[in-house]
């Protein structure tokens, strides 16, 4: 592969970690409330934890063994699981919406180990990310087999990971800026709008796992 090709093929998998990190989801509104009430290292260090788990699951689809988290208890397992995560963390972010501990504003190490298992569960235990590293991440590295060496592969995945670490420092940024700028009330109101986004996304995760359980 020419030098050329090859750095034009590795943005292009930078970019595709940015664009699927880039919607909203539970891990940007996550990284969005630690950020205003906490500043940019707690909402990096969600994006660190979830991070983590991408890289799990992408061990799993390169060794095979992601297809077992197919069958359909286990996805209900999932469902549910990301539905308690999901609801705990957006009640407690609505709960202390008002309330910048002093942990929250010096970003201590009980902190950032909280921001980090936050982040990690709520990737972890999140079905869409598992279809994420099942269908795309997948499609591509069959590909990716075919075409090119193990290391590239390896590298190409790096690229993928560089681009969600990226949009992660990005989101963290913006988070810790708003923090800056705006006030307490407004700030208030995003903790709140986060957290709602949160409990909403774990009502649907609940939902999806009522449909597994009942309705297969």
């Amino acid at each position: 592969m020419k030098g050329g090709e090859s750095r034009s093929m590795l943005i292009g998998y930078i970019f595709l970690g940015i664009s699927l990190s880039a919607p909203i989801g539970p891990i940007n509104a996550a990284q969005l409330d630690k950020g205003v009430r906490g500043g940019f290292m707690p909402a990096w260090f969600v994006g660190l934890g979830a991070i983590a788990a991408d890289i799990i699951y992408m061990l799993l689809v390169y060794f095979g063994v992601i297809h077992l988290l197919d069958l359909p208890f286990v996805k209900a397992f999932l469902w549910l699981f990301g539905f308690f995560v999901l609801v705990y963390t957006g009640v407690e972010s609505i709960k202390n919406s008002g309330n910048l501990t002093s942990s929250d504003m010096r970003g201590d190490e009980s902190a950032l180990s909280k921001s980090f298992i936050h982040g990690f569960l709520m990737s972890l235990f999140n079905p869409l990310s598992i279809m994420f590293w099942l269908g795309i991440y997948g499609s591509i590295l069959a590909k990716a087999v075919n075409d090119s060496s193990v290391e590239q592969t390896l590298i190409n995945s790096g690229a993928v990971i560089l681009g969600i670490l990226i949009w992660d420092i990005f989101m963290a940024a913006a988070a810790s800026l708003f923090r800056k700028y705006l006030t307490s009330g407004v700030l208030r109101g995003i903790s709140i709008i986060s957290g709602l986004s949160l409990v909403g996304f774990g009502l649907y995760f609940g939902a999806k796992a009522i449909q597994f359980l009942f309705f297969i």
